[in-house]
């Protein structure tokens, strides 16, 4: 019986899911920037099971091809809400995990991928590369090669450095937690680096900075584990402080080319009513001193940031990082919180004067009222901050941005991910936050999950929500959403370089000529193809600037 075995090349933006059908048309060509990290797929199909595939590459990118296999994970919430731009709405097993790829058995009548990864050094010669991948299996019948032929015009100008701002929250409790490192063990360092490494890889260069254990996503009278970079010792109401390990982990963020430093809230989430857990030192034994027992607007944690904050301050002039640190109070306050904020900023605000503070929210009424300077509004509650003309306006979005808007999530189409970059650059956005780069918990933190099982939190947020990456057996392993959110802000930064060579006008002229209506995050054009032809015509012209 002849076998029916089907390869097609596909971009980037193609999410292959197990079915006997794939609508997708080829793609077999692109353009790149030196210093870009460029991906497509090779997908393939087979009617009979193949118990060993290879694959060989040849090609003069060859030394800088990787290739992994795009893994299924499962997905039991699609969305809290819907409109009609995703790909499906119901539960199953979604293409996300990139693998490391070796040889793998090939499951009949589906449908899956290879992850083409090329990643262009800046010294590169300007040309057309062909990329040749083949398979290769044994049939008893003899041996079999398909092949398939991807061109890539590398384009002679490197892209620039990201200027955005961009923090995905690290929570380095996870990854103790999930491989039994203990914290601050050498085991325990060096995962982190790992994931460090592989965030700033991906345009995040900016780290959830762990002062005292991040008061985030805990349950109300819960703790996370101890992550508190501060030691403290504590003789009656007086404090000092010992800073080596927070020394330790600014040298780590710096050695991986993370440019800013995001230190922790210094109130719970939601309200800032109450303290973070805090940990020191009394009387030789460690103990909880502040947690959510402590009133946040209380005299006894009013009188400890009086004495930590200052004592922070000093360590940041030292050590010349005023330029680049980040401080929030409460993370998503709403408007109830207002007063409770208010108490909670009044306490902090004095000892940190001329010091960036920020925080997610939504209402536009912090910023009127004068209480946040420096607001990260939601992409759907973007446009009054945005109509203010605040000068490097952030924005974020989480697990309740579904309507319209950018977002990550599984059930998503992966361009509606990429399209934030071109988004952020329109918006002149300053920088971009997110809450899940590695939540490996179900939410409030009650318990550890396997994120290769549970992709949503236990049911508590649509899947693609909590992670970009998964912990492998030595560190991450990267997602399908973690590639294309860098590809989004390579975008942005291609355009950047445009902007620097025929201005801005002409530059957002070319972005939105064939837009229909406004260019906005809530009014996008829809569907890969717009997007992938939108980034060629942007390479296209900065290689005739350069002519």
């Amino acid at each position: 019986m002849k076998i029916n075995f089907q390869t097609r090349l596909l971009s980037s933006l193609t999410k292959v899911f197990g079915e006997e059908s794939l609508p997708d048309t080829e793609f077999k060509n692109g353009s790149a920037l030196l210093g870009e990290v460029y991906s497509f797929q090779l997908a393939y199909y087979s009617d009979r099971m193949i118990k060993d595939i290879g694959v060989s590459i040849d090609s003069p990118l060859k030394d800088i091809v990787q290739i992994r296999a795009v893994e299924l994970a499962p997905c039991n919430v699609a969305s809290n809400l819907f409109d009609d731009n995703f790909l499906k709405k119901s539960a199953g097993m979604y293409p996300d995990i990139l693998n490391d790829f070796e040889k793998t058995q090939v499951v009949p009548c589906q449908w899956r991928s290879l992850w083409i990864t090329v990643n262009i050094p800046s010294s590169y010669k300007a040309e057309i590369y062909k990329i040749k991948i083949s398979l290769n299996f044994e049939l008893p019948e003899g041996p079999v090669t398909k092949s398939e032929e991807f061109a890539l015009e590398i384009i002679n100008a490197a892209l620039p450095e990201q200027i955005l701002k961009h923090t995905e929250w690290f929570h380095s409790d996870c990854i103790a937690t999930r491989y039994n490192a203990e914290v601050w063990s050498e085991k325990y360092w060096t995962l982190v680096e790992k994931f460090v490494k592989n965030a700033s890889e991906h345009g995040i260069n900016m780290i959830l900075t762990p002062l005292f254990t991040p008061p985030l996503d805990t349950k109300v009278d819960g703790e996370r584990l101890t992550v508190q970079l501060v030691d403290i010792e504590k003789k009656a109401d007086k404090y000092s402080f010992e800073f080596s390990r927070l020394t330790r982990w600014i040298d780590m963020l710096f050695r991986n080319n993370i440019k800013y430093i995001e230190f922790s809230h210094l109130f719970t989430q939601w309200g800032a009513g109450h303290a973070p857990k805090i940990i020191a030192r009394e009387n030789g034994v460690e103990k909880k001193i502040f947690g959510w027992e402590t009133d946040a607007a209380g005299d006894d944690y009013k009188n400890f940031l009086a004495q930590f904050l200052p004592a922070l301050r000093r360590f940041i002039r030292e050590n010349k990082l005023e330029s680049i640190c980040v401080f929030h109070i409460s993370d998503e306050p709403g408007v109830q919180h207002m007063e409770s904020y208010r108490k909670a900023l009044e306490a902090a605000a004095p000892h940190l004067e001329g010091m960036t503070i920020m925080d997610a929210l939504s209402s536009i009424d912090f910023y009127d009222s004068g209480l946040v300077k420096n607001p990260v509004p939601s992409n759907n509650h973007i446009e009054p901050f945005r109509e203010r003309k605040i000068k490097d306006l952030w924005t974020y979005y989480c697990c309740s941005q579904a309507i319209k808007v950018p977002n990550r999530f599984f059930a998503m189409p992966s361009e509606r991910n990429r399209i934030l970059g071109m988004l952020l650059y329109d918006y002149e956005i300053g920088g971009f936050l997110h809450w899940g780069y590695n939540f490996w918990y179900s939410q409030y933190s009650i318990k550890e999950i396997n994120p290769y099982e549970i992709t949503d939190a236990g049911k508590a947020f649509p899947s693609g929500d909590a992670f970009l990456v998964y912990p492998g057996e030595n560190g991450p392993v990267d997602s399908i959403r973690h590639e294309v959110m860098r590809e989004g802000l390579q975008d942005l930064r291609a355009l950047k370089l445009l902007e620097s060579m025929i201005g801005r006008e002409k530059t957002s002229k070319l972005l939105k000529e064939d837009v229909n209506g406004r260019f906005a995050m809530d009014n996008y054009p829809r569907g890969k193809e717009w997007l992938l032809n939108k980034r060629e015509r942007i390479n296209q012209a900065i290689k005739k600037t350069l002519a």
